[in-house]
């Protein structure tokens, strides 16, 4: 049975379909004004895994994710750039599906446009309206009253009294209660407006995700899902306005995301440490290698911790994110992973991970332990161990999104900047054949060669010679890993 932790109730719940067998789950989408950045990473590779997990466990799972392509930011960029609304958000649309399409993020079942909800939206603020949870201001917009909903702060532990007394918040006369949030603003010269009741105008933020997740999944659907910084007011706001137009629940499991640290700082702009995606997968070295050798490290790196807690990014953590997925793919190589599949207690320990709240962390820890015995069936001989335990490293890779990749060994990584083998990259360039096109950083042949002749020079106890090749290697951005038996297996840095 899956266990999740429940922010609204602050304890882990077992998941239980209100539909036996299918889930239905809305998880807050992307501001489509800019590219992706790790932030959005972090949050989509965290609910894909819960997705993909279970579907594992044989449940009929609907996955909505919303796009909000209308609000003040897009407005503004839209008109800096001298483009329509409409060809700037699709520009940014389609980045933002090559960004986690590189991820291996799977595409949402339904991924709703605020744009194409509109007439929801004002359906559920006349209902909002009539029932007296809404009001039309002095200034023509029309407001939630947080006052009229008591249940108001149940998600993020917050009180009215508190909010009051500790925020800072502008006064507007139009407002009964500085707390109010709006549904429907008035439109503004030169806006994007759609007629209403209370005129031409656009609607609030909060609103679009209680009118798409209503239309999509109903008034009482399983998961509802996104950032940690979504919580207040967004998800907040959201469970006022749905269940008061409605009466019914809305989402009976609240799942939030950890912040993505960058240096141990929390990433923004003003510090000048917010990376996009493409930042991360496109930096290269004066040799054109990538610093991040492919999106699967950047993947593997997110689910090495726990969805609801931070992670810290930086380039040293990314290397290790690097080695440590290099040493999976290094216990796989040149087994033949054809033929059946014989789950084992590894496959057990998994499953148990991922039932805990999706412990990805607990689970990527079960497949290093597969990688261990992997190896020793390889050092002892054992072939057909190895090949059975290889099928199920593969497989359960596979639920994570991982392990998907054919030729591991063909790509070059970038030492991180600053570090001994950066300060070696000159030796490094009179081998290396690699371009900013990506080509490979030694060729295979040449790399078999030298491994060749250490063992040649091992064997006739030329230890120098031996070390010179490790080096000459190294410097290429080669390394050896002489295993049990005399077998020297090798991977790019």
């Amino acid at each position: 049975m899956i266990r999740i932790f429940n922010s609204l109730s602050g304890r882990k719940e077992e998941l239980t379909p209100i539909r036996p067998g299918e889930i239905r789950m809305y998880v807050c989408g992307d501001t489509v004004y800019d590219f992706c950045h790790i932030g959005h990473a972090r949050s989509k590779i965290a609910f894909d895994v819960v997705r993909r997990w279970m579907i594992q466990r044989g449940l009929r799972v609907t996955f909505v994710r919303n796009i909000t392509d209308i609000d003040d930011k897009i407005i503004q960029r839209a008109a800096q750039t001298r483009e329509s609304i409409g060809a700037f958000t699709e520009r940014f649309i389609t980045a933002m599906h090559e960004d986690y399409d590189r991820l291996a993020i799977m595409r949402p079942d339904q991924e709703p446009r605020a744009t194409q909800f509109v007439p929801g939206m004002i359906d559920i603020t006349q209902r909002l309206v009539k029932l007296g949870y809404a009001y039309v201001a002095a200034d023509g917009d029309v407001m939630y009253s947080v006052a009229s909903f008591a249940p108001y702060g149940q998600l993020s532990g917050k009180r009215l009294a508190d909010l009051r007394a500790g925020a800072r918040i502008q006064v507007d006369h139009a407002k009964r209660d500085p707390l109010d949030f709006v549904l429907w603003k008035q439109a503004k010269p030169g806006e994007p407006a759609w007629d209403s009741p209370w005129g031409p105008g656009r609607p609030g933020w909060h609103i679009e995700c209680s009118a798409m997740s209503e239309d999509l999944l109903g008034t009482h659907f399983d998961i509802h899902g996104g950032g940690m910084d979504l919580k207040f007011p967004h998800h907040e706001n959201e469970i006022a306005q749905s269940c008061a137009a409605s009466g019914d629940r809305f989402a009976n499991l609240w799942m939030h995301n950890g912040f993505v640290n960058v240096d141990d700082e929390k990433m923004s702009k003003s510090l000048g440490n917010f990376f996009t995606i493409r930042d991360v997968l496109e930096r290269r070295d004066a040799a054109g290698h990538p610093y991040v050798r492919h999106a699967e490290v950047l993947r593997f790196f997110l689910l090495s911790s726990h969805y609801r807690g931070p992670i810290n990014y930086s380039l040293a953590q990314i290397d290790q994110a690097d080695a440590a997925l290099g040493g999976l793919y290094n216990s796989l190589r040149d087994l033949d992973l054809t033929g059946p599949l014989l789950s084992g207690r590894a496959t057990e320990q998994f499953g148990a991970a991922m039932d805990d709240d999706f412990n990805t962390p607990e689970a990527v820890a079960v497949l290093k332990g597969l990688e261990a015995e992997i190896n020793r069936a390889k050092a002892a001989g054992d072939m057909d161990r190895a090949r059975s335990l290889g099928r199920e490293l593969k497989l359960l890779g596979s639920i994570l999104g991982i392990l998907s990749i054919g030729d591991w060994f063909r790509l070059p990584k970038a030492a991180a900047p600053g570090s001994a083998t950066a300060a070696s990259a000159g030796a490094a360039d009179s081998l290396s054949t690699a371009t900013a096109s990506g080509s490979i950083a030694l060729p295979e042949p040449a790399i078999d060669a030298l491994i060749a002749e250490r063992k040649a020079a091992r064997a006739a106890k030329n230890f120098k010679r031996s070390d010179e090749i490790r080096d000459q290697l190294a410097a290429a951005g080669v390394l050896l890993d002489d295993k049990p038996g005399g077998i020297t297996e090798w991977r790019y840095r």
